[in-house]
């Protein structure tokens, strides 16, 4: 817009100082000052990239391009929401007020979609259905549909219908190359799983997208309106939108184009919840005429964990690319060692834990909080936590139990959520007889055909079941009392500044639910009370019991943190957007990292995407990044003999120091099995290379095919290469030491140790006990 058309008040605004400029790189100042049309934001780990955001939000307010309510501002999570408030606060030294649109893509999509229920069919105070409910509720549609649910699960169709959702596919508009999913009937039951939220007035996560898509794409007048409002639209983690979310914002952004989605492809690791990392790939295809800005200046890592990430993430071909870089200290190198098997991996992590507690390593002490363990399964957790309990490590698993996943929470929150829905029938249906009240199975299903045959709710079919006479004895009185207390709460929830938080101790009170577990003589039972006053406690923060119950269904999370210094233990799919000075990445091995499995179904996106997770983990390191691999791995009870991983070969050799591991075989095996292709040891004996197992080890090709990821399954030992050990005789073991066969099975051993006691072994791994002389130490 030329200057003389600019209002005066835009412009005294824009000639005022910007103190929040200060401190920006001129990357990050060119993707604040870039206001109008279209804008890309391309950050790279550690780059900045929340900053530039919030800057960018303060400026449009500050110089007055757009008032607080005309700015979309949209992320992933409630804590990246929040963080970009309070920054944008910090910014402008005041809090902002009447910013209504700055939030999740499910916040959002909920208010949006409470404003237009009806143009879908539902009541504007409809229900958020958790997974639990949502299973319960398939669990019903396919009963309805007479299909046996053993054969045909719950969970995979909601798994089914949540993938058409993130595509924004209505039962209608699933493609006919679907039609064959859930033996023929998929598109059948998802339509009558839509109608029957329908009646419920429910709507789970994926209908909060969905729904508003529908609405803007058969409603033009409605979505004009939101067009008009939304003057710019901000996202964050672009990268990981699905198509509804795309679809969603693409629609909302036509009429002003002022949209700046920041992202990083690099870091696209959600595909399988359905990210797709095409979204940002065609951005500038998508908005033509679009700035693309590159943040390149990293300020978390060491230079050295820059180049070993950027080594491992140069091998994906779809990315747009960019150059991490740093002004700071080049620090240790990323360490690099190999282990006999996984649980001397766990044993030495835990060891270098504690040294580096104490300031070992020729390092400054590092805080437990300071340490994280990055894992590519789940699985690999257990080793790490039996052994940290044996040596009495503090330690956290991050994605564990979530308090309000807990029975007695969930019960609590159903009794609230019936009082504010009373078409609720699931939340019906949990607490009807909980406590008990003589409403067993026969009266239950009695209520539920006496709803469906009135054509209305269960709270309905069960006042029409009373009047009836159609329940008798204990139950009924109890039945009428649980239908009054309803009744009397629901009418103090539709009252304008109610007690919320008086009217749930009193819904917990006299429907007996506190009494219930007051009673209860189990251990849990004091823990439990303790949770439902915990409970309370949190309702403090909001101002109804609707928009409490909002809220859990959209974080399902307990942000209450003990206070102890503890390490960190989680997937590498949870620690994106985290950073600790301290980073461990065990289990790089292949067929675990990269995953066998994505590889076998997705092809060489999968492994893309696998690269991608290696890439996130690497730069969660700030200072230390150790990456370790096992020979040996027990996988759900299976020994397993293992090949380091793929992305092993493609770290930059003079960025990576190779640690020789402790210990009566660690000059031979540990040195060596870490010296794979580009990667030398500082510490490796001219005897090791005729050792059998670094002769495995170096049978596979230094350049693997990467479209073959299977081939390295087949690199396996060879049976006919493997001695053979008749039960009795004695063996000997560089690990274990000396020991005698108890069995056999095809290449792996049972031997009894004399001082380490039963184990399991390979065959390869052992010598008969006169050759223990031979063996090369």
């Amino acid at each position: 817009m030329p200057a003389a058309q600019i209002p005066l008040s835009q412009r005294a605004m824009a000639a005022r100082p910007a103190p929040y400029m200060d401190g920006l790189n001129p990357a990050q100042r060119q993707a604040v000052e870039a206001l109008d049309g279209p804008v890309l934001m391309l950050a790279g780990a550690g780059t900045g990239k929340t900053k530039a955001l919030t800057t960018r939000i303060a400026h449009l307010l500050s110089i007055g391009k757009a008032r607080p309510n005309e700015i979309l501002a949209v992320t992933f999570t409630n804590k990246a929401a929040r963080e970009m408030k309070d920054r944008v606060a910090r910014l402008l030294g005041q809090t902002v007020e009447g910013m209504p649109w700055m939030g999740t893509f499910h916040s959002i999509g909920v208010k949006l979609l409470r404003r237009h229920a009806e143009l879908v069919g539902l009541k504007s105070n409809f229900t958020i259905l958790d997974t639990d409910d949502q299973i319960r509720l398939m669990k019903q549609v396919i009963s309805a549909a007479n299909i046996d649910e053993k054969r045909w699960p719950a969970r995979q169709l909601a798994g089914l219908i949540d993938h058409w959702k993130n595509r924004a596919w209505t039962p209608q508009q699933v493609p006919s190359s679907e039609a064959s999913h859930f033996n023929n009937r998929g598109t059948e039951l998802y339509a009558a799983y839509q109608d029957r939220l329908r009646t419920l007035n429910a709507v789970d996560f994926g209908d909060l997208l969905l729904h508003c898509v529908t609405i803007f794409q058969r409603h033009p007048d409605v979505l004009a309106q939101y067009q008009r409002w939304f003057r710019y639209i901000l996202v964050d983690e672009y990268q990981d939108t699905n198509v509804a979310q795309y679809l969603w914002l693409r629609l909302l952004a036509q009429t002003h184009r002022n949209i700046c989605c920041v992202g990083d492809d690099d870091q696209s690791i959600y595909g399988w919840r359905g990210a797709e990392v095409g979204n940002i790939l065609r951005f500038e295809k998508d908005f033509p005429g679009a700035v693309v800005v590159r943040l390149e200046q990293n300020y978390r890592s060491t230079p050295h964990i820059l180049a070993a990430a950027s080594g491992v993430i140069a091998g994906n071909e779809g990315r747009l690319g960019k150059t991490l870089w740093t002004d700071l200290e080049s620090g240790e190198k990323v360490r690099l060692i190999g282990h006999w098997d996984g649980e001397e991996e766990a044993r030495w992590i835990g060891e270098e834990i504690e040294a580096l507690a104490r300031g070992g390593r020729g390092l400054d002490p590092v805080s437990p909080n300071g340490m994280a363990i990055l894992v590519r399964a789940a699985h690999q957790m257990r080793a790490f936590e039996d052994r940290f309990l044996t040596i009495g490590l503090p330690y956290r698993v991050i994605g564990g139990p979530r308090f309000y996943e807990r029975q007695e929470i969930r019960d609590a929150m159903a009794y609230f959520r019936l009082v504010v829905s009373l078409e609720d029938d699931l939340a019906f249906e949990r607490i009807v007889n909980l406590p008990k009240r003589g409403l067993g199975d026969k009266a239950q299903g009695d209520i539920q055909r006496s709803a469906r045959a009135i054509g209305a709710s269960l709270l309905d079919g069960a006042a029409a079941l009373l009047a009836q006479g159609g329940i008798g004895g204990r139950g009924a009185g109890a039945l009428r009392g649980f239908l009054d207390g309803i009744a009397r709460w629901h009418v103090v929830a539709s009252q304008p500044g109610y007690d919320h938080i008086r009217l749930a101790e009193t819904i917990l009170d006299e429907s007996g639910y506190t009494a219930m577990w007051q009673a209860d003589k189990t251990p849990e039972a004091p823990g439990r009370l303790e949770n439902l006053k915990e409970l309370l406690k949190a309702l403090e923060q909001f101002d109804t019991l609707q928009g409490f119950l909002e809220h859990v269904a959209l974080i399902m999370d307990n942000e209450t943190e003990e206070a102890a210094e503890k390490v960190t233990i989680m997937t590498l799919h949870a620690a994106k957007g985290l950073e600790y000075p301290v980073v461990f990445l065990p289990g790089w091995e292949d067929g675990l990292f990269p995953s066998q499995r994505s590889m076998d179904e997705s092809g060489v996106k999968g492994l893309e995407e696998e690269r991608r997770l290696a890439y996130v983990g690497i730069t969660r390191a700030e200072e230390l990044c150790t990456i370790s691999f096992a020979a040996n791995r027990r996988v759900y009870g299976q020994w397993q003999s293992q090949l380091p991983s793929r992305f092993i070969d493609e770290l930059p050799a003079e960025h990576v120091e190779v640690l020789t591991p402790p210990g009566l075989y660690g000059g031979a095996f540990g040195a060596a099995a870490a010296g794979v292709s580009g990667v030398e040891s500082r510490a490796v004996r001219a005897d090791v290379y005729n050792s059998p197992g670094w002769q495995r080890m170096q049978a596979r090709q230094p350049q693997r095919s990467m479209s073959t990821p299977s081939e390295a399954r087949n690199l396996v030992i060879d049976a006919q290469a493997v001695p053979a050990h008749e039960i009795g005789a004695r063996v000997f073991h560089q690990k274990f030491g000396y020991g005698t066969v108890t069995g056999a099975e095809g290449g792996k051993l049972t031997v009894a140790f004399d001082k380490a006691g039963l184990k399991h072994v390979m065959a390869s791994y052992v010598v008969a006990a006169g050759q223990a002389d031979d063996v090369p130490f």
